[in-house]
């Protein structure tokens, strides 16, 4: 095993299995699948490290290995389904769940992390992820309906457009936001009725456009 090898073994030793994902193919993914290189140079040393690492996107992370391995396991994503991944970065959530689902569909407004997340999916032979440019609170509606959505990081509210991208009992995954506190929300839709419930605990900064507005009071 080559250093980063160990690294990633070690992750899904005593990160992931130990936090309740037991999902098989999930627990593959993170195995095959290098974390390293969605990290910028000088977060290397923390690549496999069980922390939030910043974006060059402000408001914007990569979540810890154990979170999105949670998340993403209560997605219950299947072989045949189609999910959008709202703000990739640069592409490891996206080469995650393309180990699980027939095609993921990511986008990112930040050029800069568009063209990272490109390349490696190039340099990882990754085909059946299609990264974007587009508005994170637009979503992609034109490859939509989507069986799964993913926003990785946090959120006060969800514009009904992207609720609307989700097809019939389609799944909506994101960190809820309540001051200081957090959770995991996972949203189904069947016919117009959208409902949500919390999966976990959990914290993350707001992602910009996802904030609630402000009321003043004069």
């Amino acid at each position: 095993m080559t250093d980063n090898e160990t690294l990633r073994q070690r992750m899904v030793d005593n990160q992931i299995r130990t936090r309740d994902v037991t999902d098989r193919e999930l627990i593959q993914a993170f195995l095959n699948v290098p974390r390293e290189r969605f990290v910028s140079g000088v977060q290397q040393p923390f690549a496999y490290s069980d922390l939030d690492l910043p974006l060059e996107s402000p408001g914007r992370v990569l979540l810890s290995p154990a979170l999105l391995g949670r998340i993403i396991q209560a997605m219950e994503i299947t072989p045949k389904e189609v999910v959008l991944d709202l703000g990739c970065g640069r592409g490891y959530a996206s080469a995650l769940m393309a180990r699980l689902a027939e095609a993921v569909v990511s986008v990112e407004p930040d050029e800069e992390l568009r063209h990272a997340a490109e390349a490696n999916m190039v340099s990882l032979k990754i085909d059946n992820v299609a990264i974007v440019e587009g508005s994170l609170t637009e979503g992609y509606p034109s490859e939509g309906p989507y069986d799964a959505i993913l926003i990785a990081g946090g959120i006060e509210v969800i514009p009904p457009a992207i609720f609307e991208q989700l097809s019939e009992y389609g799944r909506l995954a994101a960190i809820e936001m309540n001051g200081e506190a957090g959770r995991v929300m996972l949203y189904s839709r069947v016919g117009t009725h959208v409902s949500g419930r919390p999966v976990l605990d959990a914290t993350a900064p707001i992602i910009p456009g996802f904030e609630r507005k402000r009321e003043f009071v004069f």
